[in-house]
């Protein structure tokens, strides 16, 4: 689903003008700001922004499949589904280093390796 974003100007992005032109120029429209210099700053963050997701992304989807593994194994020699010590170990490690936040992407990973309770 699509929709309109309202600029910090209260104005609704790409509708400015009637064909739809913003007026500040491309790099005005894609980093927030007319300032030549800030824009390719913010251009050069996100590359880097966009490297790292490729990145956790990457590792998300190798975590995931060995999560998987580590489960399979275990049931195939008899063993649980799930080890919750191990789990809410996992949750402590990332509340701890991040905060609340950290707890969901912990839930979220668990989830990745061992699919929905």
């Amino acid at each position: 689903m699509m929709t309109d974003v309202v600029e910090s100007s209260g104005s609704l992005a790409g509708h400015d003008r009637p064909n739809g032109t913003n007026p500040t120029g491309a790099a005005a429209a894609r980093t927030g700001t007319e300032d030549s210099a800030a824009a390719e700053r913010i251009a050069a963050i996100r590359e880097r922004i966009d490297e790292i997701d490729r990145t956790i992304i990457a590792l998300w989807q190798e975590r995931a499949a060995l999560s998987q593994e580590v489960g399979a194994t275990r049931m195939a020699s008899g063993g649980t589904r799930l080890v919750l010590s191990r789990e809410r170990e996992i949750l402590e490690r990332f509340r701890e280093a991040l905060g609340a936040d950290g707890t969901q992407v912990a839930l979220l990973l668990l989830r990745a390796g061992r699919g929905p309770l």
